[in-house]
Order: C-alpha cells, then structure tokens, then sequence
C-alpha cells in the first residue's frame, strides 16, 4: 500500500499515470520513458500489469537495447523462436524476434507477413512457454495491422458452472505445428492430425501463479487436443470453449502509432492481429520473458 500511495502522489505531480482502456483488459501507462524507468515506477508498471493484463506505453524511442533492458526487469529472455523461412531475429541479439511483413532483396526480413494472425498464446506449445511477450512498433501501415487482446479470466468466470465442472480436470495439447499466420514451423513434418501432432500438454484451467485468478488456458484452435478424450467430443468441447473467445465484452483491439510498447500476460492472455496491405510496410521488435513453468 505504501508503493501505491507514493506512486499516486507522483502521479498527481506529473509521474507515473495508468488509464484503464475502460474494457474488461488493457491499460495505458502515462508519464515514463522507458529508459530512464526508477525502482518505484517500475514497481508501479508491474503492479499495473498484473492488474490489467496488457500496457500500452506510448511516445518511446527505444534501441534494441533499451527494449532487451527494460525486458530483463520482469526475468531472463527467450530467444526468438524458429518461424517459417525469414530472419527471426536482429543480428546478433537473438533476444529480439522480427515481426514484419517487409522484403529485403526478395528475403523476408521477419515472420508472419501481412495477413491475418489468429487469436493464440505465443509459444504455449512449448513445456514452459514465455510469462509475457513486449511488442515495439518501429513501422505501422495507415490502416489494418490491429491487435486485439482478450482476457482468460474473464472468459473462464463467465462459464457456465456445469462447462467448468466438465474441464476442471482436463489437460490440452497445445500444437507446435502452426504458427498463428498460419505458416509451418521450420523443422516440423504438417499434420492436421491434433493427436500425432507435436505440442506440449497444459492444464486446461490454470491458477495464475501471481494474481491467484483462475483462468482458461486455450493456445490456439489449430490441432489442439483434450487429451483422453475422442476427438469428436474433443472437437465438439473446444468448439464450445472458442465460441466465447471473440465476445467484444472479453476483449480490447489496440490501433498502433511509432513509438507504441505493447505488454502482455502470456498466461491469461490471447492476442489476435488484423491484416493489412502487403505493399505497406510493418515492422516490430519483440521480446518473450521467460516462465518458469507450465501455467498451472
């Protein structure tokens, strides 16, 4: 309490400011830059990001560096991870993963292109997929490229109670198969198969290890499995899980500016990304902090 009253005071004097975006997730972050970040407001960013879910901070200029340090303030990084064809990463900081629709001399010079991502956890095909995910917006097209972001917790809560009896206990397979454009991981043999498929198995319903809210721990669509059931009955309940994800009262869509850092719970969050115009251009830097474990 002490923290949060010290940083109120400092808001009120020109600090640190949170604005709720007024759904049920997503706040923005008034009054920091990010490289220049004390110990206090700091403190204020994660608390906010525990209680929200997703930041916006706005009007950054950041160089890889500045997003890797401000990155390794809520643990250690991932690497970025093996997409379709393409660099993956900025040379000589595997920390920092491309998303880009732009060509260099006919090479792509990040993953997943223009076109549509569907709603998915990044990485959670992973035995310990990455706590959260930071996107910074080095280019944005005028027009498409949104990203909209719904929250577990609150898709879980509004469950019916006998829904939530029947997956209490289930664990999911998550697909390592697809990513979320759609594109076939480098490595992998395709399969629309979701029990031969590769993935890891989480807990269907998960605890959230810092807040205590339980929350839905869905991934993505594309060959995912509930595990000991049939398939058709694993269908038929995935089905019905996903029918609730893209309610608008669940979610929140962000238009991006230069500049925009975007911050997300990787556990009791999913993100989906609009598409936009492949002769415009779009370029991010991402980072993944690393989690300790599977969500449980």
């Amino acid at each position: 309490m002490e923290i949060e009253s010290r940083i109120a005071r400092q808001g009120a004097d020109g600090g640190i400011e949170i604005v709720p975006t007024g759904a049920v997730l997503g706040a923005e972050v008034r009054g920091v830059d990010l490289k220049a970040l004390d110990e206090l407001r700091f403190e204020g960013v994660k608390r906010a990001w525990h209680r929200h879910e997703v930041l916006l901070i706005r009007g950054q200029t950041l160089a890889d560096q500045d997003l890797i340090a401000f990155s390794r303030r809520f643990g250690d990084l991932d690497w970025a991870p093996v997409q379709e064809t393409g660099r993956r990463f900025v040379e000589g900081l595997p920390e920092i993963y491309i998303v880009s629709n732009v060509k260099l001399n006919g090479e792509p010079i990040g993953s997943l292109g223009a076109g549509e991502a569907v709603w998915h956890t990044d990485m959670s095909y992973l035995d310990k997929p990455p706590m959260a995910s930071t996107l910074y917006a080095l280019e944005v097209p005028p027009s498409g490229g949104n990203t909209s972001f719904c929250s577990m917790y609150a898709i879980y809560e509004a469950l019916p109670t006998e829904l939530k009896r029947r997956i209490a206990s289930l664990k999911i397979k998550h697909d390592g198969t697809y990513n979320s454009g759609g594109f076939l991981r480098q490595g992998v043999t395709p399969t629309d198969d979701p029990r031969a498929s590769p993935g890891a198995v989480h807990p269907l319903v998960c605890t959230h290890p810092d807040t205590g809210r339980q929350m839905l721990y869905l991934g993505r669509r594309r060959n995912a499995y509930l595990v000991g059931l049939e398939l058709a009955e694993s269908e038929a309940l995935l089905d019905e899980l996903w029918s609730f994800v893209d309610r608008p009262e669940f979610k929140w869509e962000h238009v991006w500016q230069v500049g925009d850092l975007v911050m997300w719970d990787n556990r009791c969050t999913m993100h989906r990304r609009d598409p936009f115009d492949d002769t415009a251009r779009r370029v991010m830097h991402r980072t993944q902090i690393k989690g300790s474990a599977s969500p449980a």
